[in-house]
């Protein structure tokens, strides 16, 4: 045992010296090459001297960023996660300038832009070298972070015994994608996990090659709005009730809401808390960090729900945001990194246009670095934050991971972009396993995702024309000369035509356009839209729409890129509309035969739901889905979509350790949110984790 500590030892001085070593002569490779970066005296300086004072240089540098650095990051915790990530580079160069300026040689200056540039290629190459030179460079970090904790925890109570669960989020990665990343081993610790090769008969893995599964894979099923924030509200806070779609117009508010809005999640968040009456999953001991909302939890990074408020001690959030910008090289690393990613976006996107692939949306704009944002900073913050909870020995961590789901929306839920970013999101799960084995206490790894995707053209790509122009082509109204140009567009004003008698159309210089406040607002979540008339305060029936617009609800029933639309009705109280005529009461409405057919078990259930929420707009559209090849129709510009009924996006995934009880019994499978919610709960109750208290968060959330 002695002999492995030495061992041990003595490879991380001889890493040292390497690391070092490599930093001196790029210190020098850089001194010649930059002209405002010197090494020797204005009088020149032998090669020796040169290299003695580069060795030097370098060796400050070092010890610099190993002590001086966490203090200075540990100064600027008040600063928000982004101000200081971009702070990394001017920090970093700050110690290369005090750096040089003790170096016992007397020699060296550089100018302060210079020396920002020196200390960001001496602190990505240490890394590199580092990794290159380590058996696991992720190992090697989790040590470093251990340490961290460990220096916590003398000060803090000790960790009960009772196992801990990690709740891992991986966005919009449904439950058929998961299966056929791990057929393909572009996830061989998810593979490792199921005890598998491949998947079996029924299109879960099966067990193989003598591995003993530590989890099984079970799917489950939303609800209409198949998108995070209806999602993971139901996860987290126990409720999705009155979340149409992830846009909606109230009109009792005058305000259209949006999940992904600080100010929107704030408001459902505390709806959710006031109608579950407790604070959410994570109201005893837990950790948020990456969500649309906080489950109540008291430690939080990157959750969205709070952004809208004052940030005070309750609401700033230190954990793993220490851990990770204490590192120079890690920092720094991820700053490259993200530079790398924005780069290989302009080149994919480049490649599809060249090759005219389609289906294909723009990715132009600030694409890149959002895209970049989400596969790199976000997914390195919200893993840091996790492994330092783990070390720190929280009870419940509920971290969200959206890399998948924005790249997919633009290349594609199958696609060669999806598959990259799903292996490195397999890399992230097996650094947080070994982080298990060195926490204070056992964990439980759970992963799960919110929704899928499913594939397609949008809708203005097939068609020509936007489902706000076919809207107001259906309410009479002018439509823009870009879908008037185009075929489809014309063969939709030609129908309303048809529909409204009118076989001539008149002259659009002698139309008059609507008010303002009659013009119907249309908002699309995926390939569910919404169409409400903001100047009615109540939810207008089929009979008001018929009377006001005669062409309108026609016109969308009979689309071919519409599935069926869903009407308040006086006589029915709701009806289900489809093309040729067809009106089904929601009293009648069953998943087939009818227009929910291609749709899917379960469907009809989760319209009727729908149907009863307050803020249900007055005609909710749901794009046309093929069931043969799973496509669906978005109405927004995505080729990946999410947010209504049809195909993938229906069925995301519940991976749990075989140890938990199955999410559900035998022939049964967990429908909608909420029951995920209970699921949860239920996990933590058998792991011997407190029960949530019904009053924990209220108090703070009627102050709020």
């Amino acid at each position: 045992m002695r002999g492995v500590r030495w061992r041990r030892i003595a490879s991380q001085i001889g890493r040292s010296v390497a690391v070092w070593a490599v930093s001196t002569l790029t210190m020098l490779v850089l001194a010649a090459l930059l002209p405002d970066f010197q090494l020797q005296s204005a009088d020149g300086d032998s090669a020796t001297r040169i290299a003695v004072t580069a060795a030097c240089g370098a060796g400050a540098f070092g010890v610099l960023s190993a002590v001086v650095w966490p203090l200075l990051v540990r100064l600027l915790l008040l600063v928000p996660a982004f101000v200081l990530g971009l702070l990394v580079f001017f920090l970093n160069g700050s110690l290369l300038l005090l750096a040089l300026r003790i170096n016992p040689s007397g020699r060296g200056a550089a100018a302060p832009e210079t020396a920002v540039i020196v200390a960001a290629v001496m602190s990505a190459v240490a890394s590199a070298t580092g990794a290159a030179l380590a058996v696991r460079d992720d190992e090697t970090y989790r040590r470093r972070l251990h340490r961290l904790a460990a220096r916590r925890r003398r000060s803090d109570p000790p960790c009960p015994a009772t196992p801990g669960l990690v709740f891992v989020q991986l966005d919009g990665v449904g439950h058929d994608v998961l299966v056929d990343a791990v057929r393909k081993g572009l996830m061989p610790t998810v593979a490792r996990w199921l005890g598998t090769g491949g998947p079996g008969a029924d299109g879960l893995p099966s067990s193989g090659h003598g591995l003993r599964p530590t989890h099984r894979l079970s799917p489950w099923r939303t609800d209409w709005s198949s998108q995070t924030g209806a999602s993971q509200l139901g996860i987290l806070h126990g409720s999705t009730f009155d979340v149409p779609a992830f846009r909606w117009y109230e009109k009792d508010r005058g305000e259209v809401m949006v999940c992904n809005r600080p100010t929107s999640a704030a408001e459902l968040q505390r709806r959710a808390v006031l109608r579950t009456a407790d604070g959410g999953l994570l109201s005893v001991d837990g950790a948020s960090r990456g969500n649309l909302f906080s489950g109540g939890a008291g430690e939080q990074a990157l959750v969205l729900s709070i952004a809208a408020r004052r940030r005070s001690r309750e609401n700033r959030s230190r954990a793993g945001y220490f851990a990770y910008f204490s590192d120079p090289a890690g920092a720094v690393r991820t700053a490259l990194s993200f530079v790398a990613e924005v780069v290989r976006e302009i080149g994919e996107s480049t490649r599809a246009r060249l090759r005219r692939q389609r289906p294909r949306v723009s990715r132009g704009g600030l694409y890149p670095f959002v895209r970049a944002f989400a596969t790199v900073v976000e997914r390195d913050v919200v893993v840091a934050a996790v492994m330092g909870d783990m070390l720190a020995g929280r009870t419940a961590v509920y971290a969200d991971l959206v890399a998948y789901d924005e790249v997919a929306h633009h290349s594609g839920p199958c696609s060669r972009d999806a598959a990259k970013v799903l292996r490195r999101l397999d890399r992230s799960l097996a650094l947080l396993q070994r982080v298990a084995e060195h926490a204070p206490r056992p964990y439980r790894l759970v992963v799960l995702s919110d929704h899928g995707q499913s594939p397609g053209e949008t809708f203005h790509a097939r068609y020509g024309l936007t489902l706000g122009d076919l809207v107001r082509a259906g309410c009479g109204l002018p439509v823009p000369r870009r879908a008037q140009r185009t075929h489809s567009g014309a063969e939709a004003r030609a129908a309303v035509r048809a529909a409204l008698g009118r076989p001539v159309e008149e002259d659009r210089g002698e139309r008059r356009r609507a008010s303002r406040g009659s013009e119907p607002i249309v908002l699309a979540s995926g390939n569910l839209a919404l169409v409400s008339f903001p100047d009615v305060p109540h939810r207008m029936t089929k009979e008001e729409i018929d009377a006001r617009h005669p062409a309108l609800l026609t016109t969308l029933a009979n689309h071919p890129g519409i599935g069926f639309l869903l009407v308040r009705s006086e006589e029915h109280d709701g009806v289900v509309l489809g093309a040729h005529g067809v009106e089904i009461p929601l009293a009648d409405l069953d998943d087939e035969p009818g227009p929910l057919a291609r749709f899917g078990a379960g469907a009809a259930d989760a319209v009727r739901r729908t149907h009863s929420f307050p803020h249900t707009a007055d005609v909710m559209v749901n794009s046309a889905h093929d069931p043969a090849d799973g496509e669906v129709l978005a109405f927004e510009e995505q080729i990946g979509s999410h947010g209504g009924l049809g195909g993938a996006q229906s069925h995301p995934f519940l991976l749990s350790p075989v140890e938990l009880s199955a999410p559900a019994g035998d022939r049964e499978e967990v429908a909608g949110a909420e029951q995920v919610h209970h699921v949860l709960r239920r996990w933590l109750g058998e792991l011997g984790g407190p029960e949530v208290p019904l009053e924990a968060d209220t108090e703070e959330e009627r102050a709020a």
